[in-house]
C-alpha cells in the first residue's frame, strides 16, 4: 500500500507521515527533504538555487550523504528547495528516486507537494492536509525558537505566503489535491486527532 501526504509547509503532513509510518511499520519518505538536499548542495558550492542548469545537475548527483546531510531544516534551505522545486529538470531526475521508494513491501508513506498527483496518483490512500497561513505560521514560528534559531512572527508569516504562492503558480507539478484526495484541514486539530482521522482513513482502504 503506498500512501500519499501532500499539503502546503507546516500544516502537520510531516508529523502525521511518520507517526503512520511507525505505526504501520511502513517506510517513511519526507521528499521535501529531497528538494532541500539539493538546495543545500546549491548554497554549499555558492551556486544559485534559480541557475536551472546549476540545479538540475546538483539533482542528478544526489546521493544518501546529501540526504542525511546537517542543516536540511535551516529557513535558508528552504527558500532554496522552494526555488529549486519549481525546475522541471529538477523533479524529473527526483521522480524515480521516489517511485523506487513508493514500490517497497510491505508498503510506504510519503509525504510533499505532488505525491498523489505526479509522484504516486495510483497510491491507494491520498491526503491534503491544511490548515490557516496564521497557524501554520505559529507553528513554524514556534518550531524555529525551539531551535534556538532566531525568527519573527512577521517574517515567517511572510515566507510562508512566499512559497504557497510560489508552489501554486510553478507550470510543473503545481502543489495542489488530487481529486480523488480526502482533505483535512489541522488547524483547530490536535496532533493525536489529525492522526485518528488518518489512520482510520487508511485502516479502511486496508481492510
Amino acid at each position: 500500500m503506498i500512501v500519499a501526504i501532500d499539503g502546503p509547509s507546516a500544516a502537520g503532513k510531516g508529523t502525521l507521515s511518520r507517526r503512520l509510518a511507525a505505526t504501520l511499520g511502513y517506510h517513511h519518505l519526507d521528499t521535501g527533504l529531497l528538494y532541500r538536499a539539493v538546495g543545500a548542495r546549491l548554497l554549499a558550492t555558492g551556486a544559485d538555487p534559480a541557475d536551472a542548469e546549476a540545479a538540475a545537475a546538483a539533482a542528478r548527483k544526489l546521493g544518501p550523504a546529501d540526504i542525511a546531510r546537517e542543516g536540511l531544516r535551516e529557513e535558508d534551505v528552504g527558500r532554496a528547495a522552494s526555488v529549486v522545486a519549481a525546475n522541471p529538470a529538477v523533479r524529473a531526475a527526483l521522480v524515480e528516486f521516489q517511485r523506487r521508494f513508493a514500490a517497497q513491501p510491505p508498503g510506504a508513506v510519503l509525504d510533499g507537494r505532488d505525491i498523489g498527483t505526479v509522484i504516486c496518483p495510483g497510491a491507494e490512500v491520498k491526503l491534503y492536509v491544511v490548515a490557516s497561513a496564521e497557524v501554520r505560521a505559529r507553528r513554524r514560528h514556534d518550531e524555529l525558537r525551539g531551535r534556538g534559531e532566531p525568527a519573527t512572527y512577521a517574517a515567517v508569516f511572510r515566507d510562508l505566503q512566499e512559497r504557497d504562492a510560489r508552489d501554486q503558480a510553478r507550470g510543473t507539478a503545481p502543489a495542489k489535491p488530487a481529486e480523488d484526495a480526502i482533505v483535512l484541514d489541522t488547524t483547530d486539530l490536535t496532533a493525536d486527532e489529525v492522526f485518528a482521522q488518518a489512520i482510520g482513513i487508511v485502516r479502511s482502504r486496508s481492510s
